[in-house]
């Protein structure tokens, strides 16, 4: 995971500070419920993207002839299929 537990939990306060001020916003849960939650997400979101990630360089590195990694084809290709999958995982 790119982020650590402080981060994410930092965040997760930013997140309930900024609903929080947002008049259109209410919080239905206590604020310890609500953090959970939002904590709960990122971090799924996080484990989304790893796997993605994975997904995506293996796919990459199957190829028969081998693309450099940070070359402009392998940028292209890698967002190309990150973009496929994540359509695809949304669903």
């Amino acid at each position: 995971m790119v982020l650590s537990e402080d981060k994410i939990t930092h965040l997760s306060h930013l997140i309930l500070k900024g609903l929080a001020r947002d008049p259109s916003a209410a919080l239905l849960a206590e604020e310890e419920k609500v953090l959970r939650e939002i904590k709960r997400i990122i971090i799924n979101e996080l484990r989304m993207e790893e796997e993605l990630d994975h997904f995506v360089r293996a796919k990459l590195a199957s190829y028969s002839r081998p693309i450099s990694e940070g070359s402009p084809e392998w940028e292209v290709l890698y967002q190309k299929f990150i973009s496929e999958e994540r359509q695809k995982r949304m669903r």
